[in-house]
């Protein structure tokens, strides 16, 4: 009886024990589970400030979306950048950057800046992959446009202060580890308490089967084989020994811990104690918070910013450039109106172009320049140098482009535009380079560095130069083809029949690489492609007192004039590509691409 009583309380124990674990196990994914996602917001004293930038550490706090709710008075943007590239915007403003979340996980912490109190608009600006523009409210879903580190710039228009209600809603991080296998204990525990009474029935009809008989001789005690012989104790051995056993060594009473009721006690006291462990280490993993403000939990970020790291841009952001450059420049070509062309091109293009317009406004036979197309991207280089200037290579074809042109983008600073500084048609028969896929970017070369190259980008094109200048120059053979390259070949044949033609007149002629705009990027194979400008002139003078120089058409529109009797000066901008062989090469370089225009003329 008193067996049989253990037996029911120790089952009723664990099954009891089962319940509540089963229950600690449902309740963390029921009633007791976390939240799925926790909302923190900027707290209402912060200082306004034109510009507000959230960090790049708390846009990676969390994995998963984040959700951003921003409210301000009027139109503002949202700007998607490179963490390096939103500090180099922002400068010297004053702004906001939301840097973490507090440890209640309820407010949004800020660090405040001092600085100017105005900057420009940052809608339109070529830094950002994207923008989202709202107005009043906007709801703002975050997913990274690519790897790497991101940051976010909050704005009107840089005059007004920047939204400073924004609350951001991220993924909650919180677990419950110790759910199933809880559930799975406390179904365990249950299976257990319900076998109980057999196995400890068992267990003891074993016991008590053992009790009747120390052997499997039928309870004989002896070993077949052998006599046992009766042994009387000695008088004194009687006299010394207690009159009866201990209480624990009577017959039918057992020690506790062994027999059944022994057995199901230890269990029970097991089972308790490893579900006291469980829920105790559960309730803790329940309540378990997100990941820690400060980012230490967050996922590594990746290498951006500084030189030699991301790219300057993404694909897409390029192709969003060429458009706008295009765009740009149909409308300044179709109008002849070199003011329209100031947001997107500079430099060389800027010249020609507007040589061009001066010159087709008077003389409509004269042939425009090539357009630029950016219909079709065949190949760009983008490079990893993050300082700036920064250059960018596209390789475009489109309608009136009978070739694929060369296009040289420069980012002169932060808050300025890429512009257009070259335009360069591929030469007959030539390939444009293979350069690192754009994603992983290219690394620039300093244009008098010819560190792993055959030679400098300076040097490239000073050989060019005295080749178009020279028609036996020395190091023809360093450039491939020599004098039969189309470009070449053609710019020796228009001096010769100046010279020819000219009878009257002494003429002589100049290329002269232009340093300052002179840019090199390396190559797949560790070569490089060099891209730059040459000042192409040429002087006449006559030979005898008398004897008169005739200008073309489009160059008496810079002179004033067609003749002149004291001599001339034509002025050409040349745009050139040149391919440099890695160092230890014996392949010659190579004219990728080239073109010239007219930019001036004038009389002595």
């Amino acid at each position: 009886m008193i067996g049989d009583s253990v037996r029911l309380k120790t089952a009723a124990l664990l099954a009891l024990l089962g319940l509540l674990t089963m229950l600690a196990g449902i309740g963390q994914l029921t009633f007791w589970a976390p939240a799925e996602t926790v909302t923190a917001s900027v707290p209402s004293d912060t200082k306004a400030a034109p510009l507000t930038v959230i960090d790049q550490k708390l846009i990676a706090l969390h994995e998963g979306p984040v959700k951003i709710k921003i409210q301000g008075e009027g139109n503002f943007t949202v700007a998607t950048g490179r963490p390096d590239d939103v500090n180099a915007w922002v400068g010297k403003t004053a702004h906001n950057t939301l840097t973490g979340v507090s440890q209640d996980q309820k407010s949004l912490e800020v660090s405040t800046a001092d600085g100017d109190a105005t900057a420009p608009s940052p809608a339109g600006s070529d830094l950002w992959v994207n923008t989202e523009d709202g107005s009043g409210e906007l709801d703002y879903t975050w997913n990274p446009p690519a790897g790497g580190d991101w940051s976010l710039l909050v704005a009107s228009d840089g005059t007004k202060p920047a939204p400073s209600t924004i609350s951001m809603t991220f993924p909650n991080n919180a677990t419950t580890p110790w759910a199933v296998p809880l559930i799975v204990l406390g179904i365990i525990l249950l299976l257990v308490a319900a076998a109980l009474p057999f196995i400890a029935k068992f267990l003891g009809n074993r016991r008590k089967d053992g009790d009747n008989g120390t052997g499997g001789n039928g309870g004989s005690g002896v070993d077949e084989g052998t006599t046992a012989l009766p042994v009387q104790p000695a008088a004194d051995d009687a006299a010394a020994r207690p009159t009866e056993r201990p209480a624990t060594q009577r017959p039918g009473i057992r020690r506790p811990g062994k027999g059944a009721e022994g057995s199901a006690l230890r269990i029970s006291a097991i089972a308790a104690a490893l579900v006291t462990a469980l829920v105790g280490g559960t309730a803790v993993a329940a309540q378990a918070s997100p990941a820690p403000a400060d980012g230490s939990n967050s996922p590594s970020p990746s290498a951006s910013g500084g030189k030699g790291g991301q790219p300057v841009m993404l694909e897409s952001q390029l192709q969003r450039i060429l458009e706008q450059v295009a765009s740009t420049v149909d409308a300044a070509d179709a109008a002849k109106d070199a003011a329209k062309l100031a947001p997107r091109v500079d430099k060389m293009e800027l010249q020609v172009r507007t040589a061009n317009y001066k010159i087709r406004t008077a003389v409509s036979a004269y042939e425009p320049r090539m357009p630029v197309r950016a219909t079709k991207l065949q190949s760009s280089v983008i490079s990893t140098k993050r300082d700036w200037p920064r250059t960018v290579y596209a390789l475009t074809q489109g309608d009136g482009n009978v070739v694929p042109q060369v296009l040289t983008l420069v980012q002169l600073s932060p808050r300025e535009n890429y512009k257009l500084w070259g335009t360069a048609p591929l030469q007959p028969g030539t390939n444009f380079p293979s350069f690192p896929v754009p994603r992983d970017g290219t690394t620039p070369v300093a244009a008098d560095d010819k560190t792993g190259l055959a030679y400098s980008g300076n040097e490239a094109l000073g050989i060019l130069g005295e080749m178009l200048t020279t028609p036996d120059s020395p190091n023809r053979s360093k450039l491939a083809d020599g004098q039969s390259s189309p470009y070449i070949a053609g710019a020796l044949a228009y001096q010769a029949d100046t010279v020819k033609n000219g009878t009257s007149a002494n003429f002589k002629f100049a290329h002269t690489p232009v340093t300052n705009q002179t840019v090199v990027l390396r190559t797949a194979d560790g070569g490089g492609l060099v891209v730059g400008r040459l000042d192409f002139s040429f002087e006449g003078t006559p030979k005898a007192a008398g004897d008169k120089l005739v200008l073309e058409d489009d160059s008496a529109v810079f002179a004033g004039g067609k003749e002149t009797t004291t001599g001339m000066s034509l002025n050409f901008a040349e745009s050139v590509a040149v391919y440099i062989p890695p160092a230890g090469s014996s392949d010659p370089m190579k004219l990728v691409a080239a073109t010239r225009g007219l930019v001036g003329a004038s009389f002595k």
